[in-house]
């Protein structure tokens, strides 16, 4: 099979930066519900930077905008060479995660609307459309080389075309107002950066400087920053050759331990920090807690795995190399961990701070058992197996 050897470091650095990922989400919990819970919350909401380029954000903005569009760097610029020359770069392979993404944001986003159709709830309708790439990814990195690479890259793929789908979701439904200038600019930078790589430009610093300005400029256009961090990725320059190692496999050589051990980690201590409150357990069980819970717990891995049977059965997709509909079965049910993006879309969706708490509430609550069950099926599907 033809899989990158740097894919393969990608997973192993993952599996044990998961443990810590875990680690780090319940240390937020419980912080949150200790007594230091205000002072947490106050860290996470000071304003850092400078007004001067209006850059001036809570520390969790930076965090879940900024840090995380390098993240998103990273995995981008895996998922470009898988599609050169790796799993991704046939044709059925590479178009199942997008047959499978379309499926895990419509399936949860219909169920969602037959619970709350007509209710104050309605507009939330994209709070299960959501994967959380970064919890997804290090919760099957963790069962290391039971899950076959394949089935990584399908997952690392799928993702990140849902995440995309998310972000569309956020500029077109949930954004108040786009800013087509900075979009232009942003159009521009993009625009320079293929230039760059049509002129076989190789030095990362001629990438990295204009990646910032996107950031920059996408981040005020009203879209998610974190795109960015893809469309630079698809960018920098590689090579099919295996003599020469290429300016995008040493950008991931560089990215793989500050992502793994410094930013998934803060990433993670930034947005578990939910503080429990008195009637939220009573939430779960409202039109929109059902609907959260039902639309990514159940909606996903119906979402997925049915569209994938379809794509596949019509030739038009292949099953991912050495793998099986029980993993798939659990990849779908990994895709039910909402998380970030299903809680920055609850945020939107919802003004009152005490419907956020119980969108919130759900949303972990459905992202959890999503991932026990994804864990275990998969477990269960590898044992006896290595690949």
């Amino acid at each position: 099979m033809k899989l990158t050897r740097y894919f393969k470091n990608f997973f192993n650095s993952s599996q044990s930066s998961g443990i810590i990922l875990i680690l780090c989400v319940i240390a937020s919990l419980l912080t949150a519900n200790s007594s230091f819970g205000e002072q947490f919350q106050a860290l996470l909401d000071a304003e850092v930077g400078t007004e001067v380029f209006h850059l001036k954000y809570s520390v969790a903005t930076w965090v879940n905008d900024g840090l995380m569009a390098v993240f998103f760097l990273l995995v981008g610029l895996e998922i470009k060479r898988e599609i050169i020359e790796g799993e991704l770069s046939n044709f059925k392979n590479a178009s199942l995660p997008i047959f499978a993404a379309l499926g895990g944001m419509m399936i949860p986003a219909i169920i969602y609307s037959f619970f709350n159709y007509g209710t104050p709830y309605a507009g939330g309708w994209g709070i299960p459309m959501a994967t959380d790439i970064a919890f997804s990814l290090a919760i099957v990195s963790m069962l290391g080389n039971r899950v076959p690479p394949s089935i990584k890259i399908f997952l690392a793929a799928l993702a990140i075309v849902d995440d995309l789908g998310a972000i569309v979701v956020i500029a077109v439904f949930y954004t108040e107002s786009l800013h087509w200038l900075y979009l232009l600019l942003s159009l521009g930078i993009v625009v320079l950066l293929v230039l760059l790589n049509y002129f076989k430009v190789t030095k990362h610093i001629y990438y990295l400087v204009p990646g910032v300005f996107l950031w920059y400029f996408m981040h005020h256009s009203g879209i998610h920053a974190t795109i960015a961090g893809v469309l630079l990725a698809f960018t920098i320059p590689t090579n099919v050759s295996r003599v020469k190692i290429s300016p995008l496999e040493k950008l991931e050589q560089k990215l793989h331990f500050p992502v793994n051990y410094m930013i998934m980690p803060v990433f993670a201590l930034a947005n578990t920090n939910i503080m429990f409150k008195e009637g939220m357990v009573d939430g779960l069980f409202t039109s929109m807690g059902l609907g959260i819970i039902v639309g990514l717990f159940l909606g996903k891995v119906v979402g997925v795995c049915s569209f994938c049977f379809i794509a596949i059965k019509t030739k038009i997709s292949a099953l991912p190399q050495n793998s099986s509909w029980g993993q798939m079965l659990g990849v779908g049910f990994l895709a039910g961990i909402g998380f970030t993006m299903s809680i920055f879309i609850a945020m939107l969706s919802f003004k009152d701070a005490f419907h956020q708490s119980e969108a919130k509430f759900a949303i972990l609550l459905a992202s959890i058992i999503s991932a026990i069950a994804g864990f275990l099926i998969l477990k269960r599907a590898g044992d006896g197996k290595e690949y």
